[in-house]
């Protein structure tokens, strides 16, 4: 019997969803009940700790194919985004996104072979975001890299808020789910949130730039840190909501397939006979 490649990636891609919300459910959980504050690698050896290698697995497969979902979206434009600028950065936008679910998959791989598994978000994460500056201001050009990478966050900050205020992501949902007010206000307060959060760490990197002082950058962790009470809660509750959001979509969002059987037969067209 004959398997259809598209509809299993497709299958895939909703289980890469949920994975993504699960690691922010347990990192506004984390906040809230703990006070303790992880990025989204982190979340992972939580969920590595507790949930064990069966979830693992699941989540490495279910990270592998939302992020070749994502460059394929990147690539060929299987969401449709309209032409000009608007649908270069939407694309861009998924280049980046499949490139850092890549990422996840590789860190889950680590944690399920049991190779730095020991390690956690907590002690890795914001040393590790000063280390990755470090490594980059001691390039030629290094400074100038990391003040980019900061506005790059900064707009991706503002990027997040305009979704949460337009609610545009509701397009990309069922009709008669994206019409449900829990829907629309489920995914506004998670985008807000997730727009503070890249926000602060955008002026970290940014700061680290001007100053040359690696010590200022900061990533996911080091932000949730620098909120004080009551917006970290704020916060805390609104990445929780994300989290819930992106389970939403792991149901209901309306995800184009990948022309598996098409891309295969155009790069064997090309192949010398």
């Amino acid at each position: 019997m004959r398997t259809d490649p598209s509809g299993a990636l497709t299958t895939l891609t909703r289980l890469g969803f949920a994975s993504r919300g699960l690691l922010y459910l347990v990192i506004g959980f984390l906040i809230l009940r703990t006070g303790r504050t992880e990025d989204t690698s982190g979340a992972l050896s939580v969920l590595a700790e507790g949930g064990g290698r069966i979830l693992l697995g699941l989540m490495i497969a279910g990270f592998l194919a939302y992020g070749l979902w994502r460059l394929s979206d990147a690539a060929f434009n299987i969401e449709r985004h309209e032409p000009g600028r608007k649908g270069l950065a939407e694309r861009g936008g998924a280049l980046a996104s499949g490139l850092v679910h890549l990422f996840l998959a590789w860190q889950a791989v680590r944690l399920f072979n049991h190779s730095g598994a020991g390690s956690s978000g907590a002690s890795g994460g914001g040393s590790g975001t000063q280390e990755q500056a470090q490594t980059a201001l001691s390039l030629p050009g290094g400074q100038l890299l990391l003040m980019i990478a900061g506005l790059t966050l900064l707009v991706v900050g503002v990027i997040q808020f305009k979704k949460a205020w337009e609610a545009e992501f509701l397009k990309h949902l069922e009709p008669g789910v994206a019409h449900q007010p829990w829907a629309r206000y489920t995914g506004q307060a998670g985008y807000a949130a997730r727009g503070a959060v890249f926000l602060i760490s955008g002026a970290f990197l940014t700061s680290a730039g001007f100053k040359e002082q690696a010590g200022e950058a900061g990533g996911m962790e080091e932000a949730l840190t620098w909120l004080t009470s009551p917006w970290d809660t704020v916060v805390a509750i609104g990445l929780l909501l994300f989290g819930l959001y992106c389970l939403i979509e792991a149901r209901f969002r309306i995800i184009n397939d990948v022309p598996v059987d098409g891309l295969a037969h155009k790069a064997r067209s090309k192949l010398p006979i």
